[in-house]
């Protein structure tokens, strides 16, 4: 069972990207990739030694690491917007 289906990946991007085929969005690709990291998150407090789960979710908080800081230079105000409505950071 796939946790992101097409119809939630369609809502994510509507919701932060504008409408749902604006996936090239910057803030869209960071909720999904927000959204990818909690659910991977959740599978890796059950299975603590899926250790090449554990590896992809390390690349994937990198990748949104990178699009994050693209977000700061480019768009300020945006880049707060967005940490602020994910919760991403404390």
């Amino acid at each position: 069972m796939p946790y992101l289906t097409k119809e939630k990946v369609a809502d994510i991007f509507t919701e932060f990207g504008g409408n749902a085929a604006n996936t090239g969005s910057i803030e869209g690709q960071i909720a999904l990739l927000t959204e990818r990291i909690n659910s991977i998150s959740k599978h890796l407090q059950q299975n603590k030694h899926d250790f090449s789960t554990h590896r992809g979710l390390m690349k994937l908080v990198g990748q949104r690491k990178r699009l994050l800081t693209y977000l700061s230079k480019h768009n300020l105000n945006g880049y707060r917007a967005l940490i602020e409505k994910l919760g991403i950071r404390k």
